[in-house]
């Protein structure tokens, strides 16, 4: 490998991981909260003030047809190289190769492919909002692999950086942009920012690394490694851009930029609240299964904490969904109110069951997770058309019956690949459901004695979500949840530095 060659030294699976998994999974956290609040401000900012639903409508389908295109490029290289047990320069230089031959040739079509989609949608604003996203992507594998290897080496300071600096990218370009004028285009270029930001600091941490000279000997193990994680990752990209294409279509582009915010802020969230531990816990359980541990009560304790932490946020988001979009974005944004309570309970079924992906490609069990991933996906597009047909909100409820047949499709699957029990695994969600339902308690109560969620204040909110997050506490210790050990552990942490550790109760 050219280039500093020397930088890819020390990447092979012999390497002990620069951090703990716990320690890893702070750094995520924290990543993931500094990058919500400079992703969260700027969409605050745009919607107030610069973006309407009409123009976010637009973007989301230009985005949206690309990203469901573009989804081919990554073409499984991250999860090849986080799961060898072993690997060298050589194999590193052969998935770049392929990386950037199969990634280019998708960056090409879906330049080519930009007006018949704006002919077909009848918008031809649509044409430049495609070019520039398509564009976009010409950047992306010279930062696949770099990303990689940092995560192989659970190296998440550069996965931390990379992230943080290509969000503060994306909204700067884009605030400066809308600020003059430019609409929908302000979004684009700030898409084309961040995927520009993410290759420079990507090389930038990794020493600057290319395939040269390029090498195609072994690319057959990625191929077919790539070629089932492309349809697999084609599927859920399905699942998740289709309802937006189809609303695009089925209603108009108003509609559509109501529910692209509304999903937009649950999925901010929920990334804030877990959406970067995937990345800790992958190489994590490649070493378990590696060691040949038992991977059930393992993943017991993960999906103790995804949904101790995740269900509360998102039922809390669902709570106060009327009054956080009228406050934050204005009233021309509030049609996206009940599509978010909607979309918000639906994350929760979602999170259920994680790392539904990561684990059973790791447990060479990827048959049986496509055909599953393709009833789903099925499911998922059949259910959207029937709500659309009637109204956004509908469509917005069908997201909530595609979560409960994800459940019925993957419960008995991963039960089965994974080893966990069903006892541990339905007492962690009754538990959850409680410490949930007393969480969100105090913000129903305050709509009944206080003020109704149409004039609530943000002070009312942030009163009874205190109290919430004060009784989920207690009910996580007094149930004896096993997330209160790991809540324990990081909280009496960053007491303890105040001197105020013994705030914290200890674990019963």
């Amino acid at each position: 490998m050219a280039d500093r060659g020397s930088g890819l030294r020390g990447q092979s699976g012999g390497d002990a991981p620069l951090m703990t998994v716990r320690g890893a999974a702070v750094m995520a956290m924290a990543s993931q909260l500094s990058a919500f609040v400079i992703q969260f401000a700027a969409s605050v900012i745009l919607a107030r003030y610069f973006i309407d639903p009409d123009e976010l409508g637009l973007f989301t389908i230009a985005f949206s047809f690309i990203a469901l295109l573009a989804v081919l490029q990554e073409f499984g290289i991250t999860r090849f190289i986080n799961g060898e047990k072993h690997l060298d320069d050589a194999q590193i230089r052969t998935a770049f190769t392929v990386s950037l031959s199969i990634s280019w040739s998708v960056a090409i079509g879906c330049v080519a492919l930009a007006w018949p989609v704006s002919a077909f949608y009848g918008l031809p604003d649509l044409l430049p909002l495609m070019l520039v996203i398509a564009a976009s992507y010409f950047f992306v594998p010279l930062a696949i692999v770099p990303m990689a290897l940092a995560q192989r080496k659970m190296d998440f300071v550069s996965n931390s950086m990379t992230e943080n600096g290509v969000v503060l990218a994306n909204a700067t370009v884009a605030l400066s942009l809308a600020w003059n004028g430019y609409g929908a285009m302000a979004l684009a270029w700030g898409a084309f920012a961040q995927q520009v930001a993410r290759m420079i600091i990507a090389q930038w941490r990794v020493g600057f690394i290319l395939p040269f000279p390029p090498r195609l000997a072994g690319a057959l193990p990625i191929l077919r490694f790539g070629g089932f994680n492309t349809i697999h990752s084609a599927l859920y990209q399905i699942s998740i851009r289709v309802p937006e294409l189809l609303i695009g279509r089925l209603l108009d582009t108003a509609a559509l930029g109501l529910f692209a915010r509304a999903f937009g802020l649950a999925a901010q969230l929920r990334m804030l609240v877990s959406g970067a531990l995937a990345s800790v816990f992958y190489p994590a359980f490649r070493k378990l299964r590696d060691d040949g541990e038992a991977l059930g009560p393992h993943y017991e304790r993960v999906t103790a904490n995804y949904c101790a932490i995740t269900w509360p946020a998102m039922a809390g988001l669902a709570v106060c969904a009327v009054p956080l979009v009228s406050a934050l974005y204005g009233e021309r944004w509030i049609g996206a109110a009940v599509p978010l309570q909607w979309i918000a309970v639906s994350q929760m079924l979602f999170i259920a069951l994680p790392l539904q992906t990561e684990l059973p490609i790791l447990l060479h069990r990827k048959r049986a997770l496509l055909w599953r991933s393709g009833l789903e996906t099925s499911a998922s597009v059949v259910l959207l058309v029937v709500g659309a047909w009637f109204s956004l909100e509908a469509a917005a409820a069908s997201r909530v019956a595609h979560g409960f047949v994800w459940l019925a499709i993957f419960a008995p699957f991963l039960a089965r690949t994974i080893g966990f029990g069903w006892s541990a695994m339905i007492r962690i969600w009754l538990q959850s459901a409680l410490a949930t339902g007393v969480a969100v308690l105090p913000v129903a109560l305050s709509y009944a004695f206080w003020a109704p969620a149409e004039r609530a204040s943000l002070g009312q909110l942030l009163v009874a979500v205190l109290l919430g997050v004060a009784l989920w506490l207690i009910c996580l210790r007094q149930t004896r949840h096993r997330a209160y050990i790991e809540v324990h552990f990081f909280a009496s942490s960053a007491l303890q530095r105040l001197g105020w550790s013994r705030l914290m109760p200890a674990p019963l």
